[in-house]
């Protein structure tokens, strides 16, 4: 049977059959994975996006309407340089179409020609060999036949020949293609889509096409695999929202953060992915122009160093509540989960695209209430995932279980893995004092995961944390602290002292009137509990008070004899509910 035209549900379900060639091959993909960077997840990326479109799309009588949720679902949904390149390209098409119910071969070809330049205009620096040069190509073909052949079945067929010649060319236009001796996975993936698509108009039957298979599959996104010097460390992407968004503007803040920039979507949503070494001032930078969402930055330098020499059999998880100096983790490999913070309505993630000079910062101009939230289930299973392909066991250190329900969230996510294979610990602590338990844990670092577990455990009960609040302003905000004690405290200017129990609990150590007095109370605690239990090391964190921190970090040298480990910033995601002008006093003992 002839198909002269495509309605909304034709077009709908062809996009579906496509997804699913992609899906089936998506393995396939990832190994052949060499251009940009060989990071082996042009295939996960693809199949990701071809996912969103079956959850998020719905039909319609009219291909314009169809096709306008294909493109919303895609642009929603897109991952890595493949699925923008994809998602902006459907957007093109979106747009070339009018508001017809449906198309014949001629205004197809048409507007499959005519999107083309929205995919090369989302990039910095289009580089031919890749699924640019494929679609291109495909497209031209599509439109010198577009009256030669009025039958769909008859013109994808012929077009797709072309496609697969293109697919074959392009290691003669990357030279890093011609070298692995593979094609380009970008290109292989449209091509993949295009034979599902025709396969689906020639012969697909309805009840395969709707079959659940694109919904039930699960995809580990697992962190890039990079096999060569990487210039640029983060692999990072983001959704912007917003009206009359500015593209170009956009555009122009992405390129000039790093390599690999794409820039897709419409004046009210757009995507964008880049490799860069500052995702903090990007993200900054892109605030004022849309609201930033699903927001992502993997750390490529890591992952390759994991990939290729791990350093131990034991890998170490932290979470970004824990506050230790970024050279002792990257030293260590140490992988650190970063925390979402809501910013109004931005998110970003932990110290990774909000930096804690800048969120204070946001805090005292616009006087805001960031709120933290936990990371996705999906997140912390990706992780386990891929380092427990590198490694034999993995020790899950977290923050106190008395703060936050993380603890139990990433405990639930790791009895889906092998217990001998993964351990999590709740250190009961957070910020500084949980930096100085895996401090300690490094210095006498051992490859048996029990030993490890019951190390940390020890360490967590030798540990002590003193708080030196300042207001409890962002106590009362957060909830932590009803209104009217709040109210009090400001009217009689009381300054607590917060510790917590032994069950990670925050509680009241005691109070003072003024911060001269507290800094003096403190100071008298900290005596005292040296002369019962010596300190074998201490550190200081504040919330943008870096002068009282060091004032602080000279009295208890002179107390325990002692040099201060570290003195740092508070993690953004604990400095949001302590305030500006906290300072933790932190003690690990002998």
């Amino acid at each position: 049977m002839k198909i002269k035209y495509l309605d909304g549900r034709r077009l709908y379900l062809a996009f579906l059959a496509g997804g699913k060639a992609i899906i089936k091959d998506f393995a396939y993909l990832n190994r052949i994975n060499v251009f940009p960077v060989p990071d082996g997840d042009t295939g996960t990326n693809l199949a990701s996006t071809m996912k969103a479109i079956a959850e998020q799309a719905r039909p319609a009588r009219s291909v314009r309407e169809s096709l306008s949720s294909i493109a919303e679902a895609a642009l929603t949904g897109a991952r890595g340089n493949s699925g923008l390149i994809f998602a902006q390209y459907i957007y093109g098409l979106s747009q070339e179409l009018g508001n017809e119910i449906k198309i014949s071969t001629a205004r197809f070809g048409e507007s499959v020609k005519h999107a083309v330049r929205y995919a090369y205009g989302s990039l910095a620096h289009p580089q031919e060999g890749t699924m640019l040069t494929l679609i291109r190509e495909w497209a031209e073909e599509v439109y010198r036949n577009r009256h030669r052949f009025s039958d769909f079945h008859e013109l994808l067929h012929h077009s797709l020949e072309r496609a697969r010649q293109v697919l074959q060319e392009t290691p003669k236009k990357l030279a890093a293609l011609k070298k692995a001796g593979v094609v380009d996975a970008g290109a292989k993936g449209f091509v993949d889509f295009i034979e599902g698509v025709a396969h689906f108009i020639r012969q697909g039957s309805l009840k395969s096409v709707l079959s659940r298979e694109l919904l039930e599959i699960e995809f580990q996104e697992a962190p890039h695999q990079v096999k060569e010097d990487i210039p640029f460390r983060y692999c990072t992407e983001a959704l912007l929202l917003g009206q009359n968004l500015d593209l170009a503007r956009i555009k122009e803040v992405v390129v000039q953060a790093g390599d690999s920039a794409i820039v897709g979507g419409s004046d009210t949503k757009a995507r964008f992915h880049v490799h860069t070494n500052h995702p903090a001032d990007l993200f900054y930078a892109l605030k004022d122009l849309g609201t930033v969402v699903q927001p992502k930055a993997e750390d490529m330098k890591l992952q390759a160093e994991i990939s290729l020499k791990p350093k131990s059999r034991v890998a170490l998880v932290v979470d970004s509540s824990c506050d230790l100096p970024a050279e002792i983790l990257e030293k260590n490999q140490v992988v650190v989960i970063p925390f979402p913070i809501n910013i109004g309505n931005h998110v970003f993630l932990d110290k990774l695209t909000i930096t804690p000079d800048k969120l204070y910062q946001l805090m005292k101009q616009e006087e805001i209430l960031p709120q933290s939230a936990q990371p996705s289930p999906r997140t912390i299973e990706n992780w386990l995932s891929f380092l427990s392909s590198h490694y034999e066991a993995i020790l899950v250190l977290t923050i106190s279980g008395g703060l936050s329900g993380y603890h139990n969230l990433v405990k639930k996510t790791a009895e889906k893995f092998p217990e001998k294979k993964v351990r999590v610990v709740d250190t009961r602590h957070l910020s500084g004092s949980y930096g100085l338990i895996v401090q300690r844990l490094l210095q006498h670092w051992s490859e048996d995961l029990d030993e490890l577990a019951s190390r940390a455990e020890e360490l967590a009960s030798k540990t002590e944390l003193l708080v030196d609040i300042r207001t409890l302003k962002y106590l009362v905000r957060g909830g932590r602290v009803s209104p009217a004690k709040g109210l009090l405290a400001k009217l009689l200017n009381i300054k607590p002292i917060i510790t917590l129990d032994e069950n990670g609990r925050a509680v009241a150590a005691g109070k003072s009137f003024s911060r001269k007095q507290n800094f003096k109370k403190i100071l008298k605690l900290v005596r005292e509990k040296q002369q019962r239990r010596p300190i074998h090391s201490f550190s200081l964190v504040h919330v943008s008070e870096p002068k009282r921190a060091e004032a602080y970090a000279r009295e208890i040298e002179k107390i325990c004899g002692k040099q201060v480990s570290f003195i740092l910033d508070v993690s953004p995601v604990v400095g949001v509910h302590n305030g500006i002008g906290s300072v933790g006093i932190c003690l690990s003992y002998e």
